[in-house]
């Protein structure tokens, strides 16, 4: 599980908000960040493809109204989209459980973050000492060199010992819950999707005629899904018989 969790921390930290590696932020934070994406890489890295991507599905609705004005945050979506979505493949407890685990994480998260700014002020102190000084080579490595280390440090370091840890010990702390623990984090991550869209809607929405578009999208998913099993089935019924529709 070492070369596992390897290569899930070093994905958490070329997906964070401060790496530059990956065409700075359009390639990290708004492509490899996203659960959408990271649930399909950590499923794909731990053999569950198929579970990466329902869970990457359920948290990316929870967070896909989430805004970073300035670089601030209400949780830590590098860290949602990593480590907490690699526990909830591992613990095997569904969507809805891995939902509300990526909450929890997300908001501890915001901790670390917070932790790296401050930390990185120091180095950026040291980058105006060295601009006074004239040193080239101090100016390198404290404006661009140490803060990534710390970056590194601060992404890799937690997602390493969540994943090579919780794949020994979650699913025995899962199970060890109570019931009506389990139970509520269920329901609670079957809200919070539901919670996300709704907050996504109310940015978009200027009228509430526009609403009519959400609601044909909701019934054009959800009728071919009760009726014929899935969207796919039903468009290749109708294509050979309109009138079915």
């Amino acid at each position: 599980m070492w070369f596992e969790a390897t290569l899930i921390g070093i994905l958490c930290y070329l997906g964070a908000l401060s790496s530059p590696w990956l065409l700075g932020l359009t390639g990290g934070w708004y492509i490899l960040s996203r659960p959408l994406v990271s649930g399909m890489l950590v499923g794909a890295i731990l053999g569950d493809v198929q579970t990466g991507i329902i869970i990457g599905v359920a948290v990316q609705a929870v967070y896909i109204a989430m805004v970073t004005p300035g670089g601030s945050m209400p949780a830590d979506l590098n860290f949602v989209a990593f480590p907490a979505i690699a526990l909830g493949i591992l613990s095997g407890k569904g969507p809805e459980v891995a939902v509300a685990l990526a909450a929890t994480i997300g908001i501890m998260g915001t901790v670390l973050f917070n932790a790296m700014m401050v930390l990185n002020s120091y180095w950026n102190h040291r980058a105006d000492v060295a601009v006074e000084q004239g040193d080239e080579r101090g100016i390198y490595l404290n404006s661009a060199i140490w803060p990534q280390v710390t970056n590194f440090l601060l992404r890799f370091v937690p997602t390493f010992i969540a994943v090579f840890f919780g794949a020994r010990y979650i699913n025995a702390f899962m199970d060890s819950l109570p019931a009506l623990v389990l139970t509520t984090m269920n329901v609670v991550g079957g809200i919070l999707p539901a919670v996300g869209i709704a907050i996504l809607l109310k940015q978009i929405i200027k009228n509430y005629s526009m609403l009519i578009y959400f609601l044909v999208g909701v019934y054009l998913h959800r009728v071919p899904q009760a009726e014929y099993g899935g969207a796919g089935d039903c468009w290749r019924a109708v294509s050979a018989d309109p009138l079915q529709l």
